[in-house]
């Protein structure tokens, strides 16, 4: 009778189990897929925003503006934070598994933060107003080149080199966890 690897034994063996990035995008290097992970939380992160953010306009139930002190606070201000944090968290770690939450984090806080574009430009509250729509073309160019460069360099795959790197260190982060170092 032939018994299943125990949970430790599968994540240390076979790194395809234990990181979500490389089931989602495989064959791609650790350092494409920060960018790629960027672009995606961009994008649906931007996307998401406007749709929050007009649901709050059209006041649908259940939605509304955070606030603090009576003072409302714009999602540019999380973005920022976001942007401080994963410039702070870069300096130190360099693992391809936080290489690719930190590009995906990324790819959020920079949309938080373009999506209010405009108002950051004209120090005022222009989100509807036709000087918002600065916001919308920007964002737009950004996911329109970025995916663009995506596209066109997408034959890049990772060397083979790459890919065993990427698995050594994922099996070393594994042993390191589970105290076998």
């Amino acid at each position: 009778m032939t018994s299943s690897p125990s949970r430790g034994a599968t994540r240390a063996g076979n790194s395809k189990k234990f990181s979500p990035w490389l089931r989602l995008l495989p064959g791609i290097s650790p350092k494409r897929r920060s960018y790629v992970l960027a672009w995606y939380g961009f994008t649906l992160t931007f996307v998401g925003m406007r749709l929050l953010t007009w649901l709050i306009h059209i006041d649908v139930g259940g939605f509304g503006d955070v606030s603090a002190g009576g003072v409302h606070l714009h999602h540019y201000v999380w973005g920022i934070l976001l942007l401080m944090a994963v410039g702070a968290t870069a300096l130190s770690e360099s693992s391809p598994r936080a290489r690719a939450w930190l590009g995906l984090a990324y790819g959020i806080g920079m949309a938080l933060v373009i999506d209010e574009a405009a108002l950051l430009i004209s120090l005022e509250d222009v989100y509807w107003d036709s000087e918002g729509g600065l916001s919308i073309a920007v964002a737009i160019t950004v996911i329109a080149v970025v995916g663009t460069v995506l596209a066109v360099t997408r034959g890049r795959r990772a060397s083979r080199a790459d890919e065993e790197a990427d698995r050594a260190r994922t099996e070393d982060a594994a042993r390191s966890r589970s105290g076998d170092a």
